[in-house]
């Protein structure tokens, strides 16, 4: 993929075409395009960030995202558009809730509940951001897949950039004194976000959900000492959080721990600080994950 076009496309593909403004039921219909660069299934964060984008179409500019809730049922394919049906649960002065289906021909492929609030006066509090280096100071993630297999790794062409603050799965794989129970990883978007009015806080939300899927499942196997070469995985449950204003063209950190794993599942749970300090947002995801055997053969 062409780098400098890697975010262009996302923001593109994230512009979702309307096919009609509801029918009889107040329901909507969205198509949204895979993404150009294909793979089996598609990313996750691709169609949560989606369906957001599809959920937020329906809602006045000034309901802000609160959360999203993503239950990704089949995986989906690389080559096929995919329908989002937006259902009006509940609109009020201060709250909105959708309810998208995500569809490709014709089965729901991921289920997907998002929800506005406009924010109002109350208790603040936030816990505070752990002490890690600063993202500038950190080598890039080609840079750490380049050490980890003594060879160049050329750019990804992926539309954010990620700065791993310790060590990643192919780490711990090779040292197991290395291995831990937390990963921390500042990303942002590559690239400057254009405004977008009255959606901007829709766009970099969408923008968030589609990133926070990128490496959580990464720390369940920095816990176990395994890699992406000896395991197979994909999201199941995806939901996030959000507790204020934040940019996606600025660096975030994600604080992510593993607190259980079993039954070919781990769960992890990540905190989101702005570079300033501010928890802007809490995300949590439960993965399918299967180990292979010397063989090649999963558990």
């Amino acid at each position: 993929m062409d780098q400098e076009r890697a975010l262009p496309d996302l923001l593109d593909l994230l512009d979702l075409d309307p096919v009609d403004d509801g029918d009889g039921d107040g329901v909507r219909h969205f198509t949204g395009d895979p993404p150009a660069e294909p793979s089996a299934p598609v990313y996750g964060g691709h169609v949560a960030a989606q369906a957001l984008a599809a959920a937020g179409r329906t809602v006045p500019g000034d309901l802000p995202v609160h959360s999203v809730h993503c239950s990704f049922l089949r995986p989906s394919l690389p080559t096929a558009p995919f329908d989002y049906r937006v259902e009006r649960v509940r609109d009020s002065a201060d709250f909105a809730t959708r309810r998208v289906r995500a569809g490709q021909r014709g089965r729901e492929v991921c289920a997907v509940t998002a929800s506005f609030h406009r924010p109002g006066p109350g208790l603040d509090h936030q816990d505070p951001m752990p002490p890690v280096p600063a993202p500038d100071a950190l080598p890039t993630y080609e840079e750490r897949l380049t050490t980890a297999f003594g060879a160049a790794v050329q750019p990804l062409g992926k539309p954010y950039d990620l700065r791993f603050a310790g060590p990643l799965s192919f780490d711990t794989e090779k040292d197991l004194s290395l291995v831990s129970d937390r990963t921390r990883v500042w990303l942002r978007t590559k690239g400057q976000v254009p405004a977008a009015g009255d959606r901007e806080h829709l766009l970099h939300s969408c923008l968030l959900t589609y990133m926070s899927d990128v490496a959580m499942l990464e720390t369940v196997l920095v816990r176990h000492g395994v890699s992406w070469f000896s395991t197979s995985g994909r999201s199941m449950d995806h939901t996030l959080w959000i507790h204020r204003p934040f940019r996606a063209d600025d660096w975030l950190l994600c604080d992510q721990e593993t607190p259980a794993a079993s039954g070919g599942r781990g769960l992890v749970l990540g905190r989101v600080f702005s570079r300033a300090g501010l928890l802007v947002a809490t995300v949590a995801q439960e993965g399918l994950l299967r180990v292979r055997d010397r063989t090649g053969r999963t558990d």
